[in-house]
């Protein structure tokens, strides 16, 4: 036939975006894009908190594990990747395209999740407590093994092929190490952008995320789309809770995630050692296995110079994250002794919401004695135990039982590593429109306040989605 009469290529159809998860809730973030070629799933995460939130783990997916052709990770945390070892499971053998940062903290999540999950299946088993007999874990420890066989960590701000014409582009997000928000150029032409958690400008290790640069269609988080940080007011609220509960005697329980919100901490309390404002008699434990591992990686990071450490970090050097006397508790003995030491103490353990781990045990001995206080010091989900506490419960249930809580309770979500409403709508500004903005991980008054402030202030559309929506990317 003449080539000049040859039919025209049939062009690329517009891609399928569908919600899966973290849509009306803070948790199991999970975003499939689907074009002619290619099956792409933006963030893995797990469902937790409230009970029917949880049950959605257990949901098959609209499509095959096994015909999703790979998976975009934009950072560590269990609520974007934790659901990556079922995926596995059930069939997925694609890449799992992250940051070299992202890969080596995702091991130790997915480790920790995994035991604690057979850790709680075999509880029930014993106690005779769950509706399914027997109950399973969602996935086991072998599953975290075959899936770390398909991470496959790329570079920060290159150009990576995922299949013919779809290019994934990370770009640093300044939220954890390692975390990056996604930018796809898709078969027709379209982009995605895809923020993961952007991290807040005043960040103490992190250098900022990379500005908004454009794209078709626009994934925004709005965890604090409602709310506005005070650092300086956090900072002093901080300190203040820990010399009041010193001075009468008191240890301080701090739950902390183990990635980030752990080593941010110690940075505080190495900086109230360093001026004596928190007396070098007053030891500080790390009681976490896990956040003990992401200490590790965090110190490599120092110590490797990376470009994601603000400059200020890398020249003090590791001594930033090391408030001495400072005794960290890898052992079950270790945390064990920890838990009869008498105070005054500070006591970093996870996590961060009191959903599991060890920082149960010492709620349990701490809370019903009012010389003691627990310091919330980030984002509390609804439906866990620091939600709980912040909303000012009286009794707290753990271990089968109730326990009063007498202990001072201070709130201090300043230290959050997420950006606030204002410093998520800076990151957008000067930026070209998206066709779409979809705001997404946030609690539903935090997305629509959000959604309105983007309307009013920049004039862009916005949307909050519901979950299973599907919408084209144009």
């Amino acid at each position: 036939m003449n080539s000049a009469t040859a039919p025209a290529a049939p062009r690329a159809r517009p891609a399928l975006l569908t919600f899966l998860g973290g849509v009306g809730t803070v948790t199991g973030s999970k975003f499939l894009v689907e074009s002619d070629h290619a099956r792409i799933l933006v963030d893995c995460g797990l469902f937790q908190g409230l009970a029917d939130l949880r049950r959605r783990n257990w949901r098959p997916l609209p499509c095959d594990a096994a015909d999703i052709h790979a998976v975009v990770v934009t950072h560590a945390h269990l609520d974007h990747c934790g659901y990556l070892p079922h995926l596995v499971r059930r069939g997925f053998r694609g890449p799992i395209l992250t940051s070299a940062y992202t890969a080596r903290l995702a091991e130790i999540v997915l480790r920790d999740s995994a035991r604690l999950q057979m850790e709680q299946a075999q509880h029930a088993n014993e106690r005779g407590w769950s509706k399914h007999r027997p109950a399973k874990p969602l996935y086991d420890e072998t599953d975290v093994d075959h899936t770390l066989r398909f991470f496959d960590p790329v570079p920060i701000d290159s150009e990576i092929e995922i299949i013919a014409k779809t290019v994934l582009t990370l770009r640093g997000a300044g939220h954890i190490l390692g975390s990056a928000w996604a930018y796809l150029t898709l078969e027709d032409g379209h982009t995605l952008a895809v923020s993961g958690d952007l991290g807040r400008p005043g960040h103490p290790l992190l250098r900022p995320a990379e500005r908004f640069s454009g794209a078709d269609v626009l994934l925004m988080e709005s965890t604090y789309g409602n709310r506005k940080h005070d650092d300086t007011a956090g900072r002093a609220q901080f300190t203040d809770a820990l010399t009041r509960t010193i001075d009468r005697g008191g240890t301080v329980v701090i739950p902390a995630f183990a990635l980030d919100r752990t080593e941010v901490v110690l940075y505080e309390l190495a900086g109230l050692r360093g001026t004596g404002i928190l007396p070098a008699s007053v030891p500080v434990y790390v009681d976490s296995p896990m956040a003990l591992a992401a200490l590790d990686v965090y110190l490599d990071a120092i110590r490797a110079q990376s470009r994601e450490l603000r400059p200020d970090v890398l020249a003090r050097g590791t001594a930033v994250l090391s408030p001495e006397p400072f005794l960290a508790a890898r052992t079950v003995q270790e945390s064990i002794d920890i838990n009869h030491a008498p105070g005054p103490a500070v006591i970093v353990s996870s996590a961060g919401m009191a959903t599991g781990g060890r920082v149960l045990h010492h709620l349990r001995r701490l809370l019903p004695d009012s010389r003691n206080a627990v310091v919330i010091v980030g984002f509390a989900a609804e439906g866990t135990r620091s939600r709980d506490l912040v909303d000012g419960a009286r009794t707290l249930k753990m271990f089968g039982e109730y326990v009063p809580v007498r202990a001072d309770i201070v709130n201090v979500p300043h230290f959050s590593a997420h950006a606030d409403a204002g410093q998520l709508l800076d990151w957008l500004r000067g930026a070209p429109a998206p066709h779409t903005t979809y705001l997404m991980h946030g609690e539903p008054d935090a997305a629509s306040t959000l959604r309105d402030r983007i309307d009013r202030e920049l004039g862009w559309t916005a949307v909050v989605p519901r979950s299973g929506e599907a919408v084209l990317v144009r």
